[in-house]
This record gives structure tokens, sequence and C-alpha cells, in this order.
């Protein structure tokens, strides 16, 4: 079961919706965040998305609220959604806000969330003055931001402590990271102030420490992998558009492979992740 993995194309900046091609490499599509502005380019960016059909899975970025904000930027995406499960013959788009999604014929579940950072009380003011989000988004601040890590680490815990005792293979795909990792930043950023706004190291949290997360013995708890494209002007070394994650690579082991934007990979900060826990 291959899904085909890409994040942050900001698509937006230039505007590039109907000029930026996705060549597909697997049944499955996972877009995983700041693809686009979506209030703001509503119509470049659905008509972008609904060019991708056939299985999209899509985890907003912060980018994608950009000129908006949360409400209205995932009432479009629903609505894109209701739009196109209607329609039929376009294939099919999900929206991962704490979604539990199962594979057609198959024993996969996808677990989607933002799973946005925690930002630590040292460094507020630093993210707080530092970063596009709390300008750029409507009635957001790092309370908010906080909050929402809070909200949506608890669902993932909750969601994989309910599976782990099932036959399931567990992926979850969410933007912001699980790890703070030194291989996940670049070196020019390391002791960052606003590195917090981007990563969160979550590697004692059930979710990641389960015993579904194990890959073999002896072997670490987690193997990531990047794709992150990056602004068209500073794009990220080693970017690959026809980047896909396969469970059966990995025949018997328990974790089959973990992607994200940032590890393994020379980029400026980590957003992107697909986990993908074996049964």
């Amino acid at each position: 079961m291959a899904v085909q993995i890409l994040s942050d194309l900001h698509l937006e900046a230039p505007k590039a919706y109907d000029t930026f091609e996705i060549v597909p490499k697997a049944p499955y599509l996972a877009l995983l965040g700041d693809i686009g502005n979506v209030a703001a380019h509503k119509d470049d960016l659905l008509g972008f998305l609904t060019r991708q059909l056939v299985l999209v899975f899509f985890v907003p970025g912060n980018h994608e609220a950009y000129d908006s904000n949360w409400p209205d930027t995932l009432g479009i995406l629903r609505a894109f959604q209701e739009d196109v499960r209607k329609d039929g013959s376009v294939g099919e788009f999900v929206l991962l806000d704490r979604i539990a999604f199962r594979l057609p014929s198959s024993n996969v579940v996808m677990l989607g969330c933002r799973l946005f950072s925690y930002v630590p009380h040292e460094s507020r003011m630093a993210v707080s003055f530092g970063l596009n989000d709390f300008y750029q988004t409507s009635g957001w601040d790092v309370d908010a931001h906080n909050d929402a890590h809070r909200r949506e680490l608890e669902w993932l815990n909750t969601q994989v402590a309910d599976l782990e005792d099932s036959d399931v293979k567990i992926m979850i795909l969410t933007h912001w990271t699980p790890t703070r990792d030194p291989r996940s930043i670049e070196p020019r950023h390391f002791g960052s102030p606003v590195t917090s706004a981007f990563s969160t190291g979550l590697s004692g949290e059930k979710c990641f420490k389960s015993d579904k997360v194990k890959r073999e013995d002896g072997a670490g708890l987690l193997r990531l992998v990047s794709n992150q494209r990056g602004y068209y002007f500073a794009q990220s070394n080693g970017f690959d558009g026809e980047k896909t994650i396969d469970h059966e690579m990995y025949p018997g082991q328990r974790v089959p492979e973990v992607a994200h934007q940032g590890l393994q990979k020379d980029l400026t900060q980590t957003e992107g992740v697909i986990l993908t826990l074996g049964a």
C-alpha cells in the first residue's frame, strides 16, 4: 500500500496553482500542509486539489489559514470535501482534522491531525513576534496555538491507545513535527528562539512509545524520512515530487517507515509528517 507524500509546496508565493504538476506515483496522495492559502486563493487552491483527486489526504498547515482564520479555513475545506463526496466522479478528498480513516479493503487506518507544536513560556515572546502565523491568521495567538496542541495530542494518544490491541496498521499524518532530534533542524537554525513553533519532542507520549511503534528488536522507535519542497525561491535540498511510502517495504517489522519533512535532510525547520506504525 503506497502513499505519495508532499508538503510545503507554497503555491501561494508566487502563485503557481495552475502550473505546479504532481506526477502520480501511488494510488493515494498525502498533502501535509502549507500547500497554499485556502480563503485568499480559494478557487485556485480548490482547482489544484480537484486536479489531483483519486484519493487525497489533506492535513492543513499554518499557511492554509493565512489572510483568514481557522474556522473559515476548515469550513471551506469541509465544504469542498462534501462537494467531492456528492459528485462521486472526481475521486475522494479526505480532510484529516482529528480524523481516523480506514483505507478501503485494507487493515490500514489513517490518523490525521495538524498536531500543533507546544510553545513553552520562555519562547512565547520570540514566537509571538517572530512568526507570521500570529499576524496573518485572525484570532490566533500563542495561547490558542498551545490549546490546539494539547487538544490534538490528547486525541492522537487516545486513538493509538484504542487501536493498540487490534491488528491494524496505523499511519499518522500531521503537519507539525513530533521530534526535536538535531538532525531535523538545519545547523544554522540550532538554538533558534522560534524552534518550538515548528516542532515538539513527543517521544515520551503514548502515541509514539506504544508497543506498536517499535520497528524490530534493537531498532530505534522511529525512522524518519522527509519530503518538503519549501518556497519557490528557497527550495529544500533533496525534495522528491515522486516520493512514496509503502507499508510492504519492510515485511514483518513493527514500523515500516516514518516520513516527515525534516529528518535526514538539509532543511530549515520541520513540518509535514507521516508516521506509519505496523501491526
